[in-house]
């Protein structure tokens, strides 16, 4: 693959409880603005087929001058470097911003085989460009996945928007491990509880529970707006939801698919509540990320959504 170019995943139609809820994967190349009559012939089955309509050139979001355009070397640092162009033309300069996780957009970028994941939300210039310096770990494809929230009238609350970067050399793919229930990583020991509660398209809390290294339960620090990132991808397709566990004081931190608002909560040390909600069954990787103090912890789960 090439770094900004991927023509299958990017030709793919979006349906429109895809295209317009809050991070809900699949996500696309491209997010195209055309009437909902189109949608619903696109994406619904019937026995009988309609007449065709006249539909008018889709006009859409898009990466622009998607940067670098050849490949990087494992371990050492590089950076990223787009615009997002407007359907109408220009640049997109404008930006939810505030209090809540969502300040403008989050970069993240996850290894094909869902064996590394860096999430960032980098500073976004008045001209619109955006720029992050990041390191690769090893070798191999790389999904770059922009969730956008634009500073727009009407119903688009955010968008995604995908680039794809190589690091050069031939690490070997790694295969997903099974589900454990308790994951040690940096001393700290996060337990998942109710994994096997979780389908697809149906709310599911899922409680956690972090001992710091000494055994105490984890404070947790609040980073990007929440305390702590429940960040999935389908294993294959790549398939993508974001969710939060904010505190009580924390605004603007749900997340939303078609109808229904999902939130995690934390309400004392070393406790996560986790809203779930997936679009399709397989396999998922759930990455939780929290900052206990001056560092962020991840902790990876292999799900098997049904």
């Amino acid at each position: 693959m090439k770094a900004g170019a991927d023509a299958d995943r990017s030709r793919d139609r979006i349906c429109p409880e895809h295209a317009y809820e809050t991070i809900l994967a699949p996500v696309k190349a491209t997010v195209i603005l055309v009437g909902v009559a189109l949608f619903v012939t696109a994406c619904s089955s019937s026995s009988s087929r309609p007449p065709n309509p006249t539909i008018a050139a889709a006009q859409t979001f898009r990466l622009e001058g998607f940067r670098p355009a050849h490949a990087v070397t494992p371990g050492r640092p590089f950076e990223i470097s787009f615009r997002i162009a407007k359907p109408g033309g220009g640049t997109l300069t404008d930006y939810r911003t505030g209090p809540g996780p969502h300040t403008g957009v989050h970069l993240i970028v996850v290894r094909d085989d869902l064996s590394t994941l860096i999430h960032r939300h980098p500073p976004i210039a008045a001209d619109g460009t955006i720029r992050q310096r990041l390191v690769l770990p090893a070798g191999g494809p790389y999904r770059v996945l922009v969730d956008v929230y634009p500073l727009l009238a009407g119903p688009l609350r955010n968008f995604q928007l995908i680039g794809n970067v190589d690091a050069s050399g031939s690490a070997p793919v790694q295969r997903l491990p099974p589900f454990r229930p308790t994951q040690v990583v940096d001393g700290y020991h996060v337990a998942l509880h109710g994994a096997g509660r979780i389908r697809a398209v149906t709310p599911t809390f899922a409680d956690v529970t972090v001992t710091d290294p000494s055994g105490r339960p984890t404070r947790f620090s609040e980073w990007y707006g929440a305390l702590a990132h429940a960040i999935f991808f389908r294993a294959g397709s790549l398939d993508y939801f974001h969710t939060h566990v904010c505190g009580a004081a924390a605004s603007a931190c749900a997340s939303a698919v078609g109808g229904t608002r999902i939130v995690g909560k934390s309400t004392k040390p070393g406790r996560l509540n986790v809203g779930i909600l997936l679009p399709v069954p397989g396999k998922w990787r759930l990455f939780l990320q929290f900052k206990p103090g001056a560092h962020i912890v991840t902790a990876p789960f292999t799900l098997t959504v049904r």
